[in-house]
């Protein structure tokens, strides 16, 4: 259904002074022997993972970007859960598939498959046009490629990522893992800063295992990070849930911990998780704009694992399942777990004051996005063409021997995408709004 940009021109003056980036940050994507186990379909020989992600990858698109841990390496086979880990290429492509957009990959088992994992991991999720950063082939990548900007909706945000440490596993030359380094981080941060985005968030890997709360070095790190510009800070390796702090006056929120986002550990409160939703909101003055955290909630799902023999790990968010009937009627001891998570992450999410409300909404399915195409000469470099704030995605088709037809945008609301379509409008002919149902 097309929407003809007339329609853009009703618009109130103070549409534009305001765009919006919503993120969605996920915990620990863990792959263990069980879930080897599990994926793999004997009759075609081949790893399957889609049915994972079946009920929260709804989430996931309605936000403009997610961003998860990989905690494991892409590293070929054999393939092998803990310690060690090496899960199948049918994993990314699932997460691929369930809308993640981004992966940091500097955690303690970045180099569980030493130089090889490292690098073809890297393959993988380029082949895949996943972003990622943590780790890189070499100094000269890092440089290039380190922080990693990424931007959407007029809004440019740096990512940084460090672990604590490889599990002992010293780094093969010229591979480079991002490691915890004030010094390090410091330089870090001062050249994202140089970069100008509009927000800068740093997802650290640290803590103690199956702790629930924070240490004084996480808390320490944390205030360190703000003291040099960064306004998030997302942590994750204790594989159970921690505090999630939003500091308003500050435009500053942390959450210490997201937990297991899937994995085969079983025990509670390994089995949970909660994803974090952060929308960024940019306000334009006369003659600048500053960028603040407008919203944040917290979404809380659960890991089920259905009986044997045909054993499926399956992520549930809560919003969809908590008063579900029919979903566990022949596993009882499954339904008494999932509602053990959800008393004990709401008791200790909402322990203090100062954190995001829960999402308690079920995701709409289908959801709707708007798509900007317009029509522009050929045989120019696009990027060149196009505003400083452009959109990732890009597609272009041939028109004639002197146009192409271009298209792009994730947006969440016509409003946005009509701010952007009066932009084109000035350079460009033939621009259109296009609603999609993803």
């Amino acid at each position: 259904m097309k929407l003809l940009f007339f329609f853009i021109l009703v618009l109130p003056a103070a549409a534009q002074d305001t765009t919006r980036l919503s993120l969605m940050f996920i915990g620990d994507i863990m792959q263990h022997d069980s879930q080897l186990q599990s994926a793999y379909n004997r009759s075609s020989g081949r790893y399957e993972y889609d049915t994972c992600f079946h009920f929260i990858s709804r989430y996931f698109r309605m936000a403009d970007m997610t961003v998860g841990n990989l905690e494991l390496t892409l590293g070929g086979k054999p393939y092998r859960g803990y310690p060690q880990f090496s899960a199948p290429d049918e994993l990314a492509v699932a997460l691929k598939n369930a809308g993640i957009d981004v992966l940091v990959t500097a955690n303690n088992h970045s180099l569980d498959r030493r130089r090889k994992g490292l690098e073809r991991t890297i393959r993988v999720l380029d082949s895949l046009n996943i972003l990622h950063t943590g780790t890189f082939r070499d100094t000269v990548e890092r440089l290039n490629d380190y922080p990693l900007l990424l931007q959407a909706n007029g809004i440019t945000v740096a990512l940084l990522n460090y672990t604590y440490g490889t599990n002992g596993i010293p780094v093969t030359r010229p591979n480079v893992v991002n490691l915890i380094d004030t010094a390090v981080i410091s330089r870090d941060l001062k050249e994202a800063r140089q970069r100008s985005p509009d927000a800068i968030i740093v997802f650290m890997h640290w803590g103690s295992e199956y702790q629930t709360q924070p240490t004084a070095q996480q808390k320490e790190l944390a205030s360190f990070c703000f003291s040099r510009g960064a306004s998030i800070v997302v942590g994750a390796h204790p594989h159970v849930l921690q505090p999630v702090y939003l500091m308003d006056g500050q435009n500053r929120l942390v959450a210490y911990s997201l937990g297991n986002f899937i994995s085969g550990q079983r025990d509670h409160p390994r089995d949970g998780a909660a994803s974090l939703w952060v929308d960024l909101m940019k306000v334009y003055t006369s003659d600048s704009s500053y960028t603040r955290i407008s919203d944040a909630r917290y979404l809380l799902h659960w890991v089920y694992r259905s009986p044997l023999p045909n054993r499926r790990y399956v992520i549930l968010p809560v919003p969809d399942f908590e008063s579900d009937t029919v979903f566990f009627r022949t596993d009882p001891v499954a339904k008494e777990a999932f509602q053990k998570f959800i008393v004990f992450a709401r008791r200790l999410l909402n322990a203090g004051k100062h954190g995001p409300p829960e999402m308690l909404t079920p995701a709409p399915d289908p959801v709707v996005r708007y798509k900007v195409t317009w029509r522009m000469p050929a045989g120019n470099d696009s990027t060149l063409l196009l505003p400083d704030d452009f959109r990732f995605g890009l597609i272009q088709h041939a028109d004639d021997d002197h146009h192409v037809r271009c298209e792009t945008g994730n947006f969440r609301t016509l409003r946005e995408a009509a701010l952007f379509a009066e932009r084109l409008k000035r350079r460009f002919k033939e621009v259109e709004i296009i609603r999609v149902k993803l």
